[in-house]
């Protein structure tokens, strides 16, 4: 099914699934470079001379190494808040705002892996949360950014931070050690008590994180762009794997997933993506992929 198909069938309420692939097209793409801020971080910290990410070594790892070089006098969620701070001065192009017109006409939530705010400020959104669930400036899984105060996550649209946001430093996730973090905290709320609960009522109003982001991973069709997911995306694939564990317990409750892509996909990855049911989609360019007549 071509994209832009997709995108007008009434058929599928999907919820999107952003990477900063979003933010690497356009004319402000060669200031939004991730590995860039790490590098800028490298010379800092650990060898001014720095001028690329060493082959075999994730990004996640990088930022682990990042760490460990930093002073031991240095304050808990320093080195996220450097690694954040340019990004207070990212705005919004042309295809942002496309995109976020798309979803709030569509009340289409917005999962994204970026730290940034450049979608909201596309969209003109507020922060709102969801009622119900204690506070934590570590996982505000339960805060939105929005245009009105939604009663759950998937009833409209709604921007939501799965890796942090820079409103809260220490949300960030960068490193390995914070991914492991992540999938700790989400596998007390899809496992919670012993192995015999294993997935039990995710579609319910009850389960632990039916008032955070993740209660849209299980309940809607996902359009994944913008994302390589590649090994080192540690915390989304292993979502993405509990999300078909779950389908196949619960086949009636199974919900269609697509990867938006430009090019062809290694054959280790096209492996992960038919074993956890995702349809790849492929475009010719990333103009079918962002631009602003695809959102039309």
């Amino acid at each position: 099914m071509p994209l832009k198909q997709l995108l007008g069938s009434q058929k599928f309420k999907l919820a999107l699934l952003i990477g900063n692939g979003i933010n690497r097209y356009g004319i402000r793409a060669p200031m939004n470079s991730w590995s860039d801020l790490l590098i800028a971080l490298a010379q800092k910290h650990i060898d001014p001379s720095s001028s690329a990410i060493p082959p075999g070594v994730s990004l996640t790892e990088f930022y682990d190494s990042l760490e460990l070089a930093q002073s031991s006098t240095s304050t808990s969620g320093s080195l996220q808040q450097e690694f954040c701070a340019p990004m207070q001065n990212w705005i919004p192009d042309t295809h942002h705002e496309a995109i976020t017109k798309w979803a709030i006409e569509a009340q289409c939530p917005i999962l994204t892996t970026n730290f940034d705010e450049v979608l909201s400020r596309a969209a003109d959104a507020q922060l709102y949360s969801l009622p119900g669930m204690p506070f934590t400036d570590f996982y505000p899984w339960n805060k939105y950014f929005g245009l009105k105060q939604l009663h759950h996550p998937d009833e409209g649209f709604g921007i939501w931070h799965i890796n942090g946001t820079i409103r809260y430093r220490r949300s960030i996730r960068l490193g390995l050690t914070h991914y492991m973090g992540s999938v700790e905290r989400a596998r007390t709320w899809l496992h919670r008590g012993d192995e015999s609960s294993l997935f039990r009522g995710k579609n319910i109003g009850g389960w632990a994180g039916h008032r955070t982001w993740l209660h849209t991973i299980f309940n809607k069709p996902l359009l994944i762009l913008g994302l390589s997911l590649e090994e080192n995306e540690v915390f989304l694939r292993w979502l993405l794997i509990e999300r078909a564990k779950y389908f196949k317990k619960f086949p009636d409750r199974r919900q269609e997933s697509w990867f938006a892509h430009v090019g062809d996909e290694s054959p280790g990855k096209q492996y992960f993506f038919k074993s956890v049911g995702i349809k790849l989609l492929q475009v010719h360019s990333y103009d079918e992929l962002y631009g602003n007549g695809v959102w039309a």
